[in-house]
């Protein structure tokens, strides 16, 4: 029999929700037995957009695509610090384009069985539903989709697995 799941892809956006998920992935890559990869994809159709529109000037943008640059570095390491404290390495990924994009083509490329989402906005719209990178994911994805809900719950499991000896997350991305 094939083992389902050996190679786990979790999407974070900085989001409380993406968090989440990764909290569940690395409880789900450590019951399994499985590689874990967090990927953070600047999103740099959505900072050419803006300037288009003239939201944005054009030294705007580069100040913005910066912040957003930290923001990835910052939400890796925090997942990677996550999954030592439970004794999973965390492959991060960071990477720019249009997410849901970037997102399927790491998942053919690299063979991933399992995509894990935070949970999905409240869709208010049409418009929102078509701009909806989640939702857009969940559609194109080559591979099954977990999307984590119910962040207390999460919170509450990802805090009732033991801690490992910590080991210093190491910056790969």
């Amino acid at each position: 029999m094939i083992d389902p799941f050996k190679k786990m892809l979790v999407y974070l956006d900085g989001s409380e929700d993406s968090v989440s998920a990764a909290m569940a992935a690395i409880a789900l890559a450590k019951r399994l037995d499985a590689t874990l990869t967090a990927i953070y994809v600047v999103n740099t159709r959505a900072l050419k957009d803006l300037v288009k529109a003239r939201i944005f000037l054009d030294s705007e943008e580069l100040e913005y695509r910066r912040d957003i640059e930290g923001d990835a570095k910052r939400y890796l390491r925090h997942v990677q610090e996550l999954g030592a404290q439970k004794g999973v390495e965390v492959i991060p990924v960071k990477t720019s384009g249009t997410v849901h994009t970037e997102v399927r083509n790491y998942l053919q490329e690299n063979h991933i069985d399992l995509l894990v989402l935070g949970g999905i906005s409240e869709i208010h719209s049409r418009r929102d539903e078509l701009l909806s990178e989640t939702d857009r994911m969940m559609r194109t994805a080559p591979c099954p989709v977990l999307v984590v809900r119910d962040n207390d719950a999460i919170w509450e499991m990802f805090e009732t697995l033991p801690n490992v000896k910590p080991e210093a997350a190491h910056d790969t991305y």
